[in-house]
């Protein structure tokens, strides 16, 4: 059943050369960055950190520098999903080898529900870690019920999920019947840890790790008025932000606060000229957050 991870875990993104090389100077900032606001751990490699776009060994390398850049009682998530089982496989191995903490996995594209259960049936037995099902229905065809997921919870090695969606109702169900869940969307992040879940992992948590801290002790602390009102700054924060491609955009704006992000992984692109003046702009009419 459930495991002791809880908390505010940033979803890193993966800073990178111009060759497309993992930066590790960066990433161990970005990594002081969110230790030092009080991030209860990371989760690297997933979606924010383009790890499926990026071949095994720089995602060794992300997650043997987010290990060894993490305090004593912090811990390390390390998303191991693929397109391959067998990487995935070893990947996982490696995480556990690395010293993280778990290991995590998104739903393999174009399986049905019972062909993933058996893939998170293999991957779960592969370690003795933690193992969360990174939940992200893409379409309604990966929509689950709350049994579903529970399903999916059932399996041994499995402790919870990292849920990104709005439908917390079924969030609730899935964290009244004992099992760890993320919350997952950073835009009801204080609606979800109201209906129970344990802690979040997200992409806006790089860029101000601290409010994120900020909410859930409010929310800990059952003052709920305080925790909404963060998470207004956030979403005042994150509307901009969406406003354009949004991991360009967001690590457009790291790289502005001092820590060299890079681009994304090709053959996506980055922001252009004009799109990066609007996007600064943007920000500073917020007066709550001023990239250097």
């Amino acid at each position: 059943m459930p495991t002791a991870l809880s908390g505010i875990f940033p979803a890193l993104v993966t800073p990178l050369h111009a060759d497309g090389a993992v930066n590790v100077a960066a990433l161990e900032k970005l990594l002081a960055r969110v230790y030092t606001a009080g991030a209860n751990g990371v989760y690297v490699c997933g979606s924010t950190g383009e790890g499926v776009s990026l071949d095994e060994a720089a995602r060794r390398t992300i997650v043997e520098t987010a290990v060894r850049g993490t305090p004593g009682g912090r811990h390390v998530i390390a998303h191991v999903g693929s397109w391959s089982l067998d990487v995935s496989e070893r990947l996982a191995r490696h995480a556990e080898r690395a010293g993280a903490a778990a290991v995590s996995c998104i739903r393999p594209a174009g399986v049905n529900h019972a062909e993933m259960l058996a893939w998170y049936r293999v991957l779960a037995a592969s370690t003795s870690l933690p193992f969360f099902a990174y939940y992200f229905p893409k379409d309604p065809s990966e929509v689950l019920n709350a049994d579903q997921l529970m399903e999916i919870c059932e399996i041994p090695g499995v402790e919870g999920l990292k849920y990104t969606d709005y439908d917390l109702y079924t969030l609730s169900l899935v964290a009244r019947a004992g099992w760890c869940v993320f919350n997952g969307r950073d835009e009801v992040l204080a609606a979800g840890l109201l209906m129970g879940a344990a802690g979040g992992i997200g992409s806006m948590y790089n860029l101000v790790p601290g409010w994120f801290v900020e909410l859930r002790r409010h929310a800990c602390d059952g003052d709920w008025p305080a925790a909404r009102a963060v998470q207004d700054r956030i979403n005042d924060l994150l509307r901009v932000l969406l406003r354009f491609p949004f991991l360009p955009a967001l690590k457009q704006v790291l790289t502005w606060e001092g820590i060299d992000c890079g681009g994304v992984v090709r053959p996506r692109s980055g922001l252009s000229t004009a799109q990066q003046s609007a996007l600064r702009e943007s920000i500073a009419a917020l007066e709550i957050f001023r990239p250097v």
